[in-house]
């Protein structure tokens, strides 16, 4: 049980290995045959731990048993398939992999092996490859931008389906299932299990969204925002007096100008605006990444709330498993809120820079 959850929740390390062993290059033939070597051995010990555990479980529990263990691996699928035929991978341009219809719509009459295949070919792009991250193109043209920020929210929400998935699985092996698999003779501390599950979750979380949200990707999120503008509805019967344009989606609309839409009065709120007035996913989007340091905070404060829960439950905890597991997950919670507070820092420094700059050329 201990190697089989081990080896679930260490699935990254060892895809880390593999593929760094596997890259091709100008190297020297020692060098070939070391990375050779180390990911024969990494891939064997895996699999042979991996199928000894497997069968010493299907030997030892029951097919109920096995059925909760295997839970997770269940809900993967219905979880992520809506979004595996919208997405694609390689150097495709996000106006290229939006510009149709047809890829919004899910095809129906595959079967399961073949959407297993294609997400988890999306699954692993994600997490370890190196063309994952989504380009901005500083297009003039008002639906080019609103296709963008599409492709944009469909990429966002797909990077926080994998943080949700793999924050809940790794808090599920952790907490849960040992809980399961323990002898009736033993007791257990269900406050404690649910402590931990919360725990586990929401550190992994936070470290999951600083490697799916690195400084890079907030930053082209931010252009995207602020080439897509903001609406803020207004009152008639306030604006009555002033100059009201008919909303076109052909027209990039400057701050401050008054619109109408759907029988509504709209304010143009950003610099540049080419969001639809009535679409809240627009506002939404607008609201979350106008700021490039808005999730960087929002993590730090995050992060920052779960040492100080830890601290104090480390000083007020007395039984010594709750001891060393609070060090262990606070130990990896001092090094991610070390980052993301090198990261805010430094970007916090980059920023004003730029909008002293900026504001210097406009005075």
């Amino acid at each position: 049980m201990l190697v089989f959850i081990v080896i679930i929740l260490a699935r990254r390390l060892v895809a880390a290995i593999v593929k760094e062993a596997s890259q091709s290059g100008k190297l020297s033939f020692p060098h070939s045959i070391f990375l050779v070597m180390a990911r024969f051995v990494v891939l064997t010990l895996t699999g042979w731990s991996l199928c000894r555990s497997l069968i010493y479980l299907f030997r030892t529990y029951s097919v109920l048993s096995l059925l909760f263990l295997c839970y997770p691996f269940g809900m993967y699928i219905p979880f992520f398939r809506l979004s595996c035929d919208v997405r694609r991978a390689g150097s495709l341009s996000p106006i290229a992999s939006i510009g149709s219809k047809e890829m919004g719509s899910v095809s129906r009459g595959r079967d399961y092996l073949t959407v297993l295949k294609e997400t988890w070919k999306q699954h692993t792009s994600q997490l370890y490859g190196v063309q994952a991250m989504p380009t901005h193109a500083c297009c003039l043209s008002p639906d080019l931008t609103r296709k963008e920020v599409e492709y944009l929210k469909m990429d966002f929400n797909w990077r926080m389906k994998e943080v949700l998935v793999s924050s809940m699985l790794s808090a599920y092996y952790v907490a849960f299932v040992p809980v399961w698999f323990v002898k009736s003779t033993q007791y257990v501390d269900k406050r404690w299990s649910c402590e931990l599950f919360i725990l586990v979750s929401v550190s992994t979380s936070v470290i999951l969204m600083r490697h799916l949200l690195p400084p890079r990707y907030c930053d082209l999120l931010h252009k995207a925002a602020a080439h897509l503008g903001c609406w803020q509805k207004v009152d008639p019967s306030l604006c009555s007096n002033v100059l009201q344009h008919i909303w076109t989606e052909e027209y990039m609309w400057p701050q401050g100008v008054l619109v109408k839409h759907n029988k509504n009065v709209y304010k143009a709120m950003g610099h540049y605006n080419v969001a639809v007035p009535s679409d809240v996913s627009h506002y939404r989007f607008y609201f979350f990444f106008n700021r490039p340091l808005r999730i960087l905070n929002i993590l730090i404060i995050l992060q920052g709330a779960m040492i100080f829960y830890q601290l104090y439950s480390l000083i007020c905890s007395e039984k010594w498993h709750q001891t060393i597991s609070l060090a262990l997950i606070l130990f990896s919670n001092y090094y991610a809120f070390f980052k993301l507070l090198r990261d805010r820092i430094v970007l916090g420094k980059a920023y004003s820079h730029s909008n002293s700059s900026s504001d210097q050329k406009v005075s």
